[in-house]
């Protein structure tokens, strides 16, 4: 190496340590998340951290920071401009703490001047975004389509390493921290179906039905006729098998449809949507309570399972999930929603928060995805891996501080005469 290029290391390595200083603070972040500089060089010690940020070149930094956005930072580490070592939830708190540490034009200014001392980073490409891929008007059916393809047709063995083994793709329900995933997903399912009092003989449709966990289990614990729809194949597919393989073919059944298209009106006592209403989006709610209105009998119930937003935030775009993991997908706050659902005609009867079961949930896909890291590069590469294990650290950060919300929603359709035929008390419920 030349005497030129040696100096210039070391001046990024100084400038480097720079940053780290002015934005970030010994004390604060540095009790929790380390750092260490492509040359080995660690900040703020060498102590043993939860959490270690490793910059990969000279120009790391400015590669994470100098777009001053969070599509940019998520892409420095997608293309390997930085990599992460430990519990890398606990990295977020280095973000919160950069952007309170740059708030007013004064602050950002400096940082950028920091910043430009540094080498340029190597180019990202970003035709690597699936959002360049995807064409036609905004939450159409065939729009839809394409995005549901991008994110659930990734590979079925893909997610069976971090998914519990009936495979169920949303919040869990856990009784204690402690719960094993397994049993805290089956504890869902049979919260989901006493919420909706299923009995034997009634017809349940599951819109959004992923790989058939929760038809499955209706089904075979509670006797019901249990229908499921997906905009997915390889789902369907797989549902289909697991539902012949346990002798439920008769009162289980899959379709690969748009709820906007399923047709089969006033013909179910029960309805629930598990973890798709966050692709409906804000300008087709009215097409999807209404279409849910008329799916269900009156005196029947539909449970809504949803994240939200905080009221009062804005959503800035393009951002990391949007680019990346969840195309289109809308997040609404729950007063926007439960006012559309009565504006369709149904009765808001209870709302459920489960924050800090998404927290837990997501922690346990992160560990079980980390773990099968190896296994995990047979199905995609290492680029997919890295945006599904930032995507589920970045969401179980934002339930435990109170960014994202999660609730359930049960709405009954009253009869003629104003019936909603339930009980008086949840008390069966929480038999």
């Amino acid at each position: 190496m030349s005497t030129i290029t040696q100096s210039r290391v070391g001046d990024a390595v100084q400038i480097s340590l720079q940053f780290l200083d002015e934005n970030f603070g010994r004390s604060t972040a540095g009790r929790t998340v380390g750092v260490r500089l492509w040359d080995g060089t660690h900040w703020p010690d060498e102590a043993p951290r939860p959490v270690t940020m490793v910059l990969n070149h000279p120009g790391a930094l400015r590669a994470m920071f100098l777009p001053g956005t969070e599509l940019g930072l998520a892409e420095a580490y997608l293309f390997n401009d930085f990599d992460i070592e430990g519990d890398i939830i606990q990295i977020f708190s280095l973000a919160d703490r950069l952007s309170a540490a740059t708030s007013g034009w004064k602050k950002k200014l400096k940082a950028v001047q920091v910043l430009f001392k540094l080498p340029e980073p190597p180019k990202h490409d970003t035709s690597r975004r699936p959002t360049n891929r995807i064409s036609g008007e905004r939450h159409s059916i065939e729009r839809d389509r394409q995005v549901v393809t991008y994110h659930y047709n990734v590979s079925n063995d893909f997610y069976q390493l971090f998914l519990d083994k009936r495979m169920v793709y949303s919040c869990a329900y856990f009784a204690t921290p402690q719960t094993d995933l397994d049993s805290a997903q089956t504890a869902k399912l049979d919260y989901i179906c006493r919420k909706l009092r299923l009995r034997p003989g009634q017809k349940l449709l599951d819109i959004g039905c992923g790989w058939g966990g929760l038809v499955m289990y209706a089904a075979q614990h509670y006797g019901v006729e249990a229908t499921g729809i997906t905009l997915s194949q390889p789902q369907a597919d797989l549902a289909c098998q697991r539902i012949a393989e346990a002798g439920l073919a008769d009162s289980c059944r899959i379709e690969v449809c748009d709820y906007r298209e399923f047709g089969e009106l006033q013909s179910y006592d029960a309805l629930v949507s598990v973890g798709m209403f966050e692709h409906v989006g804000q300008a087709k709610l009215p097409v999807y309570f209404k279409q849910a209105y008329n799916l269900v009998k009156p005196g029947g119930v539909f449970l809504n399972h949803g994240i939200a937003s905080r009221a009062g935030d804005v959503i800035n775009t393009p951002n990391f999930n949007d680019t990346y993991v969840f195309p289109d997908g809308e997040l609404l706050p729950i007063n926007v929603t439960l006012h559309m659902a009565e504006e369709s005609g149904f009765e808001v009867r209870d709302v459920e928060s489960l924050r800090e079961h998404y927290a837990l949930t997501l922690r346990n896909w992160v560990s079980r995805l980390e773990a099968n890291h190896t296994e995990a590069l047979r199905y995609v590469d290492e680029f997919k891996y890295r945006i599904w294990r930032l995507y589920m650290s970045g969401s179980a950060h934002g339930f435990n501080n109170g960014m994202n919300k999660i609730y359930q929603t049960l709405l009954v359709r009253p009869e003629e005469a104003g019936s909603s035929g339930l009980p008086l008390t949840r008390g069966d419920w929480y038999r």
